[in-house]
């Protein structure tokens, strides 16, 4: 019994490390902060091409964002497209195609199902899917919006393969050549990436390898937790103006 013990406690010790070592994203870590209406109000200044992507299992909290995502799309510089699709089983749902009616785009966003039956293997082909809707003829940046946990089981959930899944390098294949930065915001889903550190660790460290190939940015508050978009959306529109 006491050699039981002993192995459990060490057990317990490295699954606690290995998710400190594979948190690569520290640097993205957005610190929980009182909303600061003046920075949140702040408008993106150029116009954007924008595909925002919503996991559908995440959990019910996010839900309580869609007041702050719809008015981040309104706040949009005229002239900018958006595009609000959920991945979920099987394909990628398009609520609304690409439209410059930024209103129309708001309004098409809905709860997440927060449900294992709307859970995708993981959110990275569903992605790519989304990446043929952009038109190379269009003027101005091309981005999409991931809100997703990033955890890809594909394969089998396997710690050594984080950030270098198959689907993940195809994801950054093709926004290279589309000319499209994902920035992504992490949120827990009802599965694993909601009861499991390692598994947190491992969906950031693949939302942020997508991000920083692609030349855009991962935001999340920690592998614990989840309190508001509000600092996200602060972050994000200071980095497009960055790049303006």
């Amino acid at each position: 019994m006491f050699y039981r013990r002993i192995i459990t406690s060490i057990a317990t010790i490295a699954l606690a490390l290995s998710a400190a070592i594979f948190a690569t994203g520290a640097t993205n870590v957005i610190p929980t902060d009182k909303k600061d209406t003046t920075q949140r109000n702040a408008r993106v200044s150029e116009p954007i091409n924008l595909a925002v992507l919503v996991q559908d299992d995440l959990i019910s909290q996010v839900g309580n964002e869609l007041g702050v995502t719809r008015e981040f799309i309104r706040s949009l510089p005229s002239g900018s497209r958006v595009m609000v699709g959920y991945i979920t089983t099987g394909t990628l749902q398009v609520r609304q195609s690409f439209t410059t009616d930024l209103d129309k785009a708001a309004r098409s966003l809905r709860i997440p199902l927060s449900s294992t039956a709307a859970s995708p293997y993981n959110p990275y082909v569903e992605v790519i899917e989304a990446l043929s809707s952009f038109d190379s003829s269009w003027k101005g940046k091309n981005a999409v919006l991931l809100i997703s946990d990033g955890l890809d089981t594909s394969r089998g959930f396997d710690i050594s393969s984080s950030a270098h899944t198959i689907d993940l390098e195809r994801a950054i294949k093709k926004a290279n050549q589309r000319n499209v930065a994902v920035y992504a915001f992490y949120a827990p889903s009802v599965g694993l990436t909601s009861r499991s550190r390692l598994a947190a660790s491992y969906g950031q460290n693949s939302l942020n390898r997508l991000a920083d190939d692609t030349g855009g940015k991962a935001f999340f508050q920690g592998t614990t937790g989840f309190v508001t978009f509000d600092s996200y959306f602060r972050h994000l529109r200071e980095t497009l103006n960055e790049l303006t």
